[in-house]
């Protein structure tokens, strides 16, 4: 690698090629090839080392990372499946009295709003686990539980970014900004973006609300795959494969870390707007701590912000919640994807559009 004259590490054009083609082989064959989808874990992890290999990024400190990162998520889905072991009858009992009360449709939309609207507070990954939870216990059939997941998981990964609690994107934004000139406090984000996702995860609710794959009645091989889910070992696979997602994320990122430097540093926040969609299968906060500077106007901030967590919903990869949710309820990429991706891309022409008008 070389350095160019704004500090920005210059690929030789085999690392381009290679890394670019590593990105289409990501974005296509989970989608197309069903041994991939169905070992999506470990395909990222050889996608992943092999970026890194690429680039000659290896060290120790980033095999510890990888090693480290994935630990508090990967205890969190077991402490919750074992939680979820326990106590699922009461959660079962309680949703069949709010089905009843407000309606299937009313629970369904108050399920979205909700846990999109506290998962600031009570972090994205809480959030994500109460919901593949609940999502079982509705009367869906299978599209209708997919999409349910999703519009939940566009909501989640809305909300989280409001708080420095909620998801890394939001931690790495306030720490990047905390001088001057923007001073931004723990309520920055909230008191920037709080009015756009309160308003899109009203209409992710409205979305859900309107979701007719509805089961007249569960069928015996629904509630006995689900009583499986919550044995031990069901469990304890889940947090591994999760652990094992994570690990693959963290070296993805790094491996095509250099590229997106590369790219990023060339183009105008229009631009970047739609080359965030590149969330849908990066950690978005791995893009934010390349794009976000202390220089930055709140205006291209708070679009590089809204694409980066939009794209984010569009495929399994794209967001932690995804990632718990698919593997909890073993939604393939090819499922995600079929309603993610439409979802997306309307939201973010929408969203391009209203931030147009307003700022």
């Amino acid at each position: 690698m070389k350095v160019t004259l704004g500090g920005v590490m210059e690929l030789p054009l085999y690392q381009t090629v290679l890394l670019s083609a590593l990105i289409l082989l990501v974005l296509v064959l989970p989608l197309s090839v069903h041994k991939v989808e169905e070992n999506l874990e470990a395909f990222l992890f050889v996608c992943g080392a092999f970026a890194v290999t690429v680039t000659r990024l290896w060290s120790w400190h980033l095999v510890q990372t990888a090693l480290v990162d994935p630990i508090e998520i990967t205890l969190a889905v077991f402490v919750a499946g074992l939680l979820f072991k326990k106590f699922h009858k009461a959660l079962q009992s309680l949703t069949q009295k709010a089905v009843r009360k407000i309606g299937l449709r009313s629970v369904m939309a108050g399920t979205v709003l909700l846990l999109g609207m506290t998962s600031s507070v009570i972090t994205a990954i809480i959030a994500a686990l109460i919901l593949a939870e609940v999502v079982v216990l509705l009367p869906l059939k299978r599209k209708g539980r997919v999409k349910l997941v999703v519009y939940s998981c566009f909501s989640i990964g809305l909300g989280a970014v409001l708080t420095s609690i909620g998801e890394p994107l939001g931690t790495i934004v306030l720490s990047k900004l905390k001088g001057a000139p923007h001073f931004a406090d723990f309520w920055f984000l909230l008191e920037h973006l709080g009015w756009y996702v309160l308003i899109f995860n009203i209409l992710l609710a409205f979305l859900a609300s309107r979701i007719k794959d509805i089961e007249k009645e569960a069928v015996p091989e629904e509630k006995q795959e689900n009583a499986d889910e919550h044995s031990l070992k069901s469990i304890t696979l889940r947090a591994g494969k999760v652990y094992l997602f994570v690990m693959a994320l963290v070296l993805l990122g790094d491996g095509l870390k250099p590229l997106a430097e590369q790219t990023i540093s060339r183009l105008s926040a229009n631009a970047l707007y739609y080359i965030n969609m590149l969330s849908a299968i990066l950690d978005n906060a791995t893009l934010a701590a390349i794009e976000i500077t202390p220089e930055i106007s709140t205006r291209d901030l708070t679009f590089l912000l809204m694409s980066l967590i939009v794209s984010g919903g569009m495929l399994i990869p794209g967001n932690i919640p995804n990632i718990i949710c698919a593997s909890k309820l073993k939604i393939t990429s090819k499922e995600w994807a079929l309603i993610g991706v439409p979802c997306g891309a309307v939201l973010l022409v929408v969203v391009f559009a209203m931030l147009h008008i307003v700022l």
